[in-house]
């Protein structure tokens, strides 16, 4: 292993980030103009998503949307996760939001100035020219993610990063209620005019908030030696210099796969089955899964060993995404996205949990980065190919005679049932890759790295380039 991959690669400690006697109350304000913040640009998205397939019925359209927007979150976020660690919180989270701003504004005058039977030409240049900006303003946004996950590791104890980032998944549901309904209402009740009005509204009022927050926060210290292009690569190099963290991630990777399918096709299974205006009801009632699951964290933690408990979530997630399509019911759709829901926040905690226990805070950003890079590549991919198959060869199959003969034993009738399919084969799949995980050499080295009470010290740092010596990478 180089001397890249070496040093510097233990944990935070208290000499590493600032924990002042007032941070919970910062983190408080973070966290909650954060969750706004959140809830404005996936008000938007989810309404330009809606307001697409509803003018158009094209499937693979809202695939292509979804799929761009995953794809390039993962081209930027190691960007994202060096100019986190290059610059002061408070800052990196005023930056998002003016750049936000600007893109909404500029999303809405598109808006008033091209006609919209051409906006929703999906083969023309207007289309894709009025998704791009709404995506580039939300991309930028998701900046406040990473930003985040580091104010955890600097304003909140060690011992309490499980709890605050339950805390975390706890508001994040909370906003992600209040976009489901509310992206389902204005596009079936006031149209995408005003929709647009009222996010570039909110994401004002987001970055005037910020100016109030105070961030105890030193300015970060640039590492000797490091140039633009060595601190992108950062990230990757920490990863790689602690046994099992990369399985982790690409662990998450491939459970971003099967994300992907519901990415593409969750919506229009809701609209198929429903209004508009009901699917947003509903999926917000169905997303209350999601404060539950965060509470739950929030109050009990993890246990020991949060790498097992992700895992054995990511089976048990796996078997309602198999099943809770298996008959066209809304009621079953509804309970399989609750209990779904309430399984997410400790999956991502999970993850998190760990990176901010074995990674250095002044690389947590670029760390944070490279995951969020490596997660969201996966599900464009899955969003690209099932979108189309979906729409020219699945679901068509599955509403002929044929595809009745041969799966109505199973998935029963409807006009659904062709993404019911793929949701069956996308939840077994999942609980296969769960379990081989489990038996894996890298899920035992990174938990016994995660489970050691106290970090290295500098001499045992110092002991080599041994990737195998459980005390040089703790």
């Amino acid at each position: 292993m180089s001397e890249e991959h070496t040093e510097n690669t233990a944990p935070s400690t208290p000499e590493d980030r600032v924990a002042p006697a007032d941070g919970q109350r910062s983190f408080v304000h973070v966290l909650i103009n954060t969750a706004v913040a959140n809830f404005t640009t996936s008000f938007l998205w989810f309404a330009l998503t809606f307001w697409v397939y509803l003018e158009t019925q094209n499937v693979m359209a809202t695939g292509i949307i979804g799929g761009a927007f995953m794809l390039l979150i993962s081209v930027f976020s190691m960007i994202f996760g060096t100019i986190v660690d290059n610059h002061r919180k408070k800052s990196v989270f005023l930056f998002s939001a003016m750049i936000t701003a600007v893109a909404f504004s500029l999303a809405g005058l598109i808006y008033l100035w091209l006609p919209t039977k051409d906006i929703l030409n999906v083969g023309g240049w207007q289309f894709w020219l009025f998704c791009l900006v709404i995506l580039f303003g939300s991309i930028v946004e998701q900046m406040r993610g990473i930003a985040l996950s580091t104010t955890v590791t600097l304003l909140i104890p060690q011992e309490r990063h499980a709890n605050a980032n339950g805390l975390v998944g706890t508001v994040q549901g909370i906003a992600f209620i209040i976009t489901s309904v509310f992206s389902g209402l204005a596009i079936g009740w006031l149209g995408m005019g005003w929709t647009l009005a009222i996010s570039i509204v909110m994401v004002v009022l987001t970055m005037l908030h910020l100016l109030q927050i105070k961030i105890p926060e030193e300015e970060p210290v640039r590492e000797e030696g490091r140039t633009k292009t060595s601190d992108l690569r950062l990230g990757f190099s920490t990863v790689m210099a602690i046994p099992g963290l990369f399985a982790l991630i690409i662990f998450s990777m491939f459970n971003n796969f099967i994300g992907g399918t519901y990415m593409a096709l969750m919506d229009p299974y809701g609209l198929t089955i429903m209004s508009v205006q009901a699917w947003g009801l509903t999926f917000g009632l169905a997303s209350t899964g999601f404060i539950v699951g965060g509470l739950l964290i929030a109050k009990f933690g993890l246990g020991k060993n949060p790498i097992r408990t992700m895992l054995w979530l990511v089976a048990a997630m796996g078997l309602l995404g198999a099943i809770f399509t298996i008959r066209e019911w809304t009621w079953l759709y509804i309970a399989g996205i609750w209990l779904y829901m309430t399984l997410i926040p400790a999956v991502e905690a999970s993850e998190q949990t760990v990176i901010q226990k074995v990674v250095p805070f002044r690389r947590q950003g670029r760390v944070f980065g490279f995951a969020q890079m490596m997660e969201a590549a996966a599900a464009p991919i899955t969003a690209f190919l099932i979108a189309p198959i979906a729409q020219y060869w699945i679901i068509p199959f599955m509403r002929s005679e044929q595809g009745d003969e041969q799966f109505g034993w199973l998935l029963g009738s409807g006009q659904a049932r062709g993404i019911a399919l793929i949701f069956l084969v996308g939840g077994l799949i999942m609980i296969l890759v769960a379990l081989l995980a489990m038996s894996s050499k890298q899920y035992r080295k990174l938990s016994t790295i995660f489970q050691a009470e106290e970090p290295a010290t500098p001499q045992e740092q110092a002991l080599g380039s041994n990737p195998e010596d459980p005390t040089h990478q703790r």
